[in-house]
């Protein structure tokens, strides 16, 4: 069945999502604020700055004007930064209510907002009135933007509270490249979505000093232990960090120069400061406001998580990453399943 979806967010991984769709048969409206943006997608169906050598399908809409890309249509896909989809979703909350339009909300965004340590579905109720929303669910997984634009397979999972609502939007996606799952643990795959960009912090940093595959895989199997001890203490399933959204995820994000958090982790490594990196990227990195939230919400919740710690330090000035690897190598010796 073909559905009206808007996808707010053109960056790599709004715009490739978007693709997906559109591929699908979808009527898909892509929306960004950037009219230079949005020219170059609806003329040259290309978004350079995000995708290279990449050439979108001719049946993508990119629109500037957000009332006119939501008008209408069944599903809206938020793909923003974590920190700014509060404000979008106030947006969308005063556009649905004009337009009396009830949708499916759907989001890929990865990170959990600064100060309220709020998971981005939580965002998303807060701030869209029931009255305009039929579900709230995600989709994640180990998913590069570059690789997907190549139809590399992809495996990813979508959840929602209702796994019928999961189930609709795996229809949506699914191919004979890009595989959907479901899962009704939201929670889970949210927290395993934006930690796993902590680790992927670290990853590059410590290929950045010379350390090889037994450093990597210490870090992400450990990684992976702090990512399920915070996820858990919110009541999510420790399966889903062992699935796709968990692990998978961690595994291409910490191991792919592709991945932003990664290239980020390698700047820092290199001695770089942190607002040299984040000019040189001139795109958000998830990882670091990511890295302030789990780093307090540990404390809060009385948590240990000294990777995600140390990781904290280095990015505060606190440590140089040598002195951080240092210090977790000394620390106490402990049971490994504690």
């Amino acid at each position: 069945m073909v559905e009206k979806i808007a996808v707010l967010g053109a960056g790599s991984w709004g715009s490739m999502l978007a693709n997906i769709l559109a591929e699908n048969g979808n009527d898909v409206r892509l929306w960004s604020y950037k009219s230079a943006q949005v020219e170059e997608l609806n003329n040259k169906h290309t978004n350079s700055k995000y995708i290279e050598n990449f050439t979108y399908s001719k049946d993508l809409v990119a629109y500037s004007d957000m009332q006119e890309a939501i008008d209408g249509v069944d599903d809206i896909l938020f793909v923003v930064p974590a920190q700014v989809t509060r404000s979008i979703a106030k947006k969308v909350n005063e556009i649905l209510a004009e337009l009396d339009n009830n949708v499916n909300i759907i989001h890929g965004s990865k990170g959990i907002e600064q100060k309220t340590y709020k998971r981005m579905s939580e965002v998303l109720a807060e701030e869209i009135d029931p009255k305009y929303r039929k579900s709230i669910s995600v989709i994640s997984g180990p998913s590069q933007a570059e690789s997907v634009a190549k139809h590399d397979i992809t495996l990813v999972t979508t959840a929602s509270e209702n796994i019928k609502d999961a189930e609709h939007i795996q229809s949506l996606f699914i191919n004979d490249y890009f595989r959907v799952y479901t899962n009704d643990d939201i929670i889970g795959v949210e927290i395993g979505a934006a930690l796993k960009n902590i680790i992927a912090l670290g990853a590059g940093a410590l290929y950045s000093l010379g350390y090889g595959d037994n450093t990597k895989a210490a870090l992400m199997t450990r990684g992976l232990a702090e990512v399920s001890r915070l996820g858990t203490s919110f009541g999510a399933n420790p399966l889903t960090f062992t699935g796709l959204s968990g692990v998978g995820d961690l595994i291409v994000t910490a191991t792919s120069s592709d991945s932003r958090n990664w290239r980020a982790g390698y700047q820092l490594g290199q001695g770089k400061s942190l607002d040299d990196v984040i000019k040189n990227m001139g795109m958000v990195i998830e990882g670091i406001a990511t890295t302030k939230a789990a780093y307090e919400l540990a404390k809060q919740r009385g948590i240990d998580m000294p990777i995600t710690s140390a990781i904290y330090n280095v990015l505060n000035d606190k440590v140089t990453v040598k002195d951080a690897i240092n210090e977790l190598m000394h620390r106490e010796g402990r049971a490994e399943l504690d």
